[in-house]
């Protein structure tokens, strides 16, 4: 007896926890690129940099006391700590990043993140009053999404799918995708055609009452 082993299989579109409703339809998918999320989202530079400092100033402190190998054999296991914990970030935001999956509908944005925890964010153009590009050199960057009225989530929940210590009103936002810029663009123009759309209700002819 097989098994799938797929944990999204259960998903009728892939990302969407249901199908789009009649007239909504998808115009982009994507999802973070693993090393730029890493490097930002994660401070891989940052932590790489602060374990060699600590080998550095293990080493300088020695140096006067012991001989030169001796200091260096030292401060070498801040050097291989370094590389472990930089390994564990590398797979750590490579799992994210897979698990991750960005969408841009006609009507909204969704997001599926999350690699222990699964959430959907289903966020429509309605509730977003601006999004935030912030672009990198290598092209890849990040779109925040300022949301209006008494929406409000969980920056722990969301992380690190979110604008940076922006806390107090957490903005989801999709992280070190590439392309960003013609993405941002993209995402602009469907939420103006979006808003920009009149509303059409209808009512029953019981409901309408006639003035005489």
């Amino acid at each position: 007896m097989s098994h799938d082993h797929d944990d999204f299989a259960s998903e009728p579109v892939k990302g969407l926890p249901e199908r789009p409703p009649e007239g909504e339809h998808i115009l982009w998918q994507g999802k973070p690129h693993w090393w730029a999320l890493t490097r930002d989202s994660l401070n891989l530079y940052w932590v790489a940099v602060y374990f060699v400092v600590l080998a550095v100033w293990r080493y300088v402190t020695l140096m006067d006391q012991v001989s030169a190998a001796s200091a260096f054999r030292a401060s070498f296991p801040f050097i291989i700590l370094g590389g472990i914990v930089c390994a564990i970030l590398l797979i750590v935001g490579y799992v994210q990043a897979r698990a991750t999956v960005y969408t841009i509908t006609n009507r909204r944005v969704a997001m599926r993140i999350g690699a222990a925890l699964t959430v959907t964010l289903n966020l429509p153009f309605s509730q977003v009053r601006n999004a935030d590009l912030r672009l990198h050199r290598d092209g890849t960057g990040t779109i925040a999404l300022d949301l209006m009225g008494n929406t409000r989530l969980s920056y722990l929940v969301c992380w690190p799918h979110v604008r940076p210590w922006v806390i107090r009103r957490t903005q989801p936002a999709l992280r070190c995708i590439p392309d960003a810029e013609k993405i941002a663009h993209l995402l602009a123009e469907a939420a103006e055609a979006r808003v920009s759309t009149p509303k059409v209700e209808r009512h029953s002819a019981a409901a309408t009452v006639a003035a005489e």
